[in-house]
């Protein structure tokens, strides 16, 4: 991996609002390059919202034919940088909860949310395929909110190869609260719980873990729907550490540009030790059997 700058995005994704969602996802993929960064990544369905409800599925598009993709298949080539997205795909009348990736040279390639959580199963297929997609500066793979919880996922990331794992959230929460503390106990309760996996993630497979959340309210237009979001951006190094988070402790939109290092993640994978290189895949058998 070469050092590179990355942009994290948490950005307000109201459902039934796609055009307004990809000229805001515009504005700050412009930003995103104007402050030096060569890869930007949103969060979770960023483009068509996030809810449990039928309208999430409404303004699905085909990738990479799509309107979204091709036109931030356009701003890639035209900053020279690149984007990782996501909304509802539709694939001939199929839907997935997929993000993708779009740089200088063309579409990459595209990630489906492999474990769907709560309600999702109602409107998502699962996808089957864990991508490794290699940038000129880094190899990079995406677990999607949920499947961040799946330990096997980050592993097989890493074994892949995977020196970035993006990490795009919509994680909900319940009730709007109406109270600024409120919303800042949100925010730090989510910020709690992704220090404890994604730090266990990062040092398990050597590599950096890169995250952004929506943040908001996203089913404001739709009558009896609570899909809440905290927001927050989150960048963990190959040995751990958090070395940079988003600074709103509301629920607000923050991008959060941060250099990663590829001597960084060079470093373990030079050890004696390093678990990647010294495992028994032999004696893991029960993995792929039924679980209880």
């Amino acid at each position: 991996m070469q050092d590179f700058t990355i942009a994290l995005v948490q950005q307000d994704s109201p459902v039934g609002r796609k055009a307004e969602n990809l000229a805001h996802t515009i504005t700050w993929a412009r930003q995103a390059k104007a402050q030096g960064a060569q890869l930007v990544c949103f969060p979770e369905l960023n483009l068509t919202g996030h809810a449990g409800d039928p309208a999430m599925v409404l303004e699905a598009e085909p990738v990479p034919d799509g309107a979204c993709v091709q036109t931030l298949l356009a701003l890639a080539r035209e900053l020279d940088i690149y984007i990782c997205a996501g909304l509802t795909e539709d694939d001939r009348g199929i839907h997935y909860n997929t993000q993708f990736i779009v740089g200088p040279e063309g579409y990459l390639g595209k990630q489906r949310k492999v474990h769907l959580s709560s309600d999702e199963y109602f409107f998502f297929r699962h996808g089957t395929a864990l991508p490794v997609f290699a940038l000129p500066f880094a190899r990079v793979g995406i677990i999607i909110c949920y499947d961040n919880n799946v330990s096997e996922m980050a592993r097989c990331f890493g074994v892949l190869g995977a020196e970035v794992i993006l990490a795009p959230h919509a994680a909900r929460f319940g009730a709007w609260p109406e109270t600024e503390e409120g919303r800042r106990a949100a925010v730090r309760r989510h910020k709690e719980q992704w220090r404890l996996i994604h730090r266990c993630r990062a040092v398990d497979n050597g590599c950096y873990v890169a995250l952004c959340n929506d943040a908001g309210r996203s089913a404001l237009a739709l009558e009896g729907v609570e899909a809440n979001h905290a927001g927050g951006c989150m960048v963990v190094a190959p040995d751990g550490e958090v070395i940079a988070e988003s600074q709103a402790e509301d629920i607000v939109e923050e991008m959060t540009v941060v250099p990663l290092s590829g001597e960084a993640v060079a470093r373990p994978r030079r050890s004696r030790c390093f678990n990647l290189q010294t495992r028994r895949p032999e004696v893991f058998k029960v993995l792929a059997e039924p679980t209880l």
